[in-house]
């Protein structure tokens, strides 16, 4: 009872200090912005849930030298760390929030990976070659080729890896642009994100791994081109310079920066975004100091489904178990298993560029998600499609129509209309019935940091940058002009493990 009740006052400490804005510190580029600070306030109460209920490193155990300093606290850094710690080496994690997770929390559908043992469990066959070639497609042809064969041979290798500690992914589904099921979810079908930055947190700790949060990485200290360190300002008070043999930046991408994604892609100002508020690009622009390149830039990731009003991602998981997407008039318009870019440019020919995804109960009873959207107040339901029809304000018969229409068409396999083959396992016919409303907004940035296959920062010369890594969406290049849903995930444990093993490396070898 001890232990429990011990357990229940941390995390209610750790709630209200959350809220108190303990040390409240966003981005750089949102100092003194209280609109901003307030929203930082609002996405911490909700990430707290993902993160671990022990308390984070205090400030007083801080060190002013460590073999391994690792900026960011998502899914790549804590993989990184450890890897490194595995390896013999004293890491550090710094992270600029007020929780660990980042944008890892948010993460919904599942992680891609191949030729792993839960899909030879559950008779899924499936290749390395398969998953590249799908990918390289997915991504237009134009995905860094190095990257991405180290992806696809090393994805199976890190989900064996989070299973060996206490983090299974063994339901699997399938995403857009895939042919075979290899998108591997919590054994319950729940959204990985949150279960993913627990089971990490709780081996950090366990590892005894310094993590600090309000922890704002302001520079990349280096000397005769070589780097040496960060300094990074407290709880937005004190500043510090921590000095390292290496450096892995994990900060993520620049989803949540207004400004950057207006300069390269002006087309996408005023669009809703997905992202937590601290993916400002921090981790880009100081890597660009340096003398570090960037590729891709240009190439944002709008998703498809994203509910307009809360700016919240309505997983792929939910298309992938037999969602359907219809137009206010009640009729489907799209392959919705297509890649993200071509369901969104479907959408966006709507005249109101929204649309309504349409489910039944067997769809919620494989998406544990949906019960997360019902809370949120989401989700439109009724016993019959008339009466849901009702409730999305679409014509009754028209949708009744397009329902019947697509039982059919999963009955015989065959999706005359759009040429869908995948996601079909299941017809619509459990009532209840359920609808989301959605739109497009601002998901992923593909651009980033050039690195090679040992996570090793790249400068205009394509020279590593000595003692400096990256992983995660901070990197550019892996997916191309497109990412494939479930591929983010993948990259951040496949790369963010590399980064953690490359690094201790290149500090024993010091």
């Amino acid at each position: 009872m001890k232990k429990k009740a011990g357990a229940a006052l941390i995390l209610i400490l750790s709630v209200m200090l959350v809220i108190a804005g303990c040390g409240n510190n966003g981005s750089s580029n949102s100092t003194g912005n209280k609109s901003k600070d307030n929203e930082a306030k609002k996405e911490t109460t909700e990430a707290v849930s993902g993160a671990s209920e022990a308390s984070y490193t205090p400030y007083d155990q801080l060190k002013d030298k460590y073999d391994i300093i690792i900026v960011g606290a998502g899914g790549a850094g804590m993989s990184a760390a450890l890897e490194a710690k595995a390896k013999g080496m004293n890491p550090v994690i710094l992270e600029k929030m007020p929780v660990a997770g980042g944008n890892t929390t948010k993460s919904s559908s599942g992680m891609n990976a191949s030729q792993t043992k839960f899909q030879k469990e559950q008779g899924i066959e499936d290749s390395n070659d398969l998953f590249y070639e799908e990918t390289l497609k997915g991504g237009h042809d134009t995905n860094d080729k190095e990257l991405l064969r180290f992806f696809v041979d090393n994805s199976a290798g890190a989900i064996d890896w989070l299973d060996s500690i206490g983090i299974r992914l063994n339901n699997i589904t399938i995403t857009g642009g895939m042919k075979e099921k290899r998108t591997h979810r919590p054994e319950d079908g729940s959204a990985v994100g949150q279960y993913l930055v627990k089971g990490l947190v709780k081996n950090v700790q366990e590892q005894g791994i310094p993590l600090f949060v309000n922890a704002d990485v302001k520079e990349i200290t280096e000397k005769d081109g070589k780097v040496t360190g960060v300094k990074v300002l407290f709880n937005q008070a004190d500043e510090k310079t921590i000095t390292g043999s290496a450096v892995i930046v994990t900060t993520g991408g620049f989803g949540a920066n207004k400004e950057m994604i207006a300069e390269v892609r002006p087309d996408l100002e005023g669009l809703v975004t997905t992202n937590q508020v601290g993916s400002t690009g921090d981790g880009i622009q100081m890597i660009e100091k340096l003398g570090g390149t960037t590729v891709d830039m240009d190439q944002i990731q709008v998703h498809p489904t994203v509910q307009q009003e809360k700016s919240y991602l309505i997983g792929e998981a939910v298309r992938g178990e037999g969602a359907i997407l219809v137009s206010s008039e009640g009729k489907r318009f799209t392959n919705e298993m297509d890649t993200r870019d071509h369901v969104t440019a479907a959408i966006n020919k709507l005249p109101e560029k929204a649309a309504i995804l349409v489910f039944d109960s067997g769809v919620k009873s494989r998406v544990k998600a949906i019960e997360q959207y019902e809370k949120m107040g989401f989700v439109l339901t009724s016993d019959s499609i008339e009466g849901l029809a009702k409730e999305m304000n679409v014509p009754a018969d028209e949708l009744q129509k397009t329902m019947d229409t697509w039982n059919s068409a999963v009955k015989n396999k065959k999706d005359a209309e759009f040429g869908r083959t995948t996601g079909m396992d299941n017809d619509l016919s459990g009532a209840p019935f359920y609808a989301i409303k959605i739109g497009p907004g601002i998901h992923y940035t593909m651009g980033g940091v050039k690195i090679n296959t040992n996570t090793e920062v790249l400068n205009k010369e394509g020279q590593p940058i000595t003692g400096l890594f990256a992983a995660g969406e901070v990197v550019g290049g892996l997916h191309g002009q497109n990412r494939i849903g479930g591929n983010s995930v993948a990259e951040i444990i496949i790369f963010g493990r590399q980064a953690g093993i490359k690094s201790a490396e290149f500090v024993k070898a010091q």
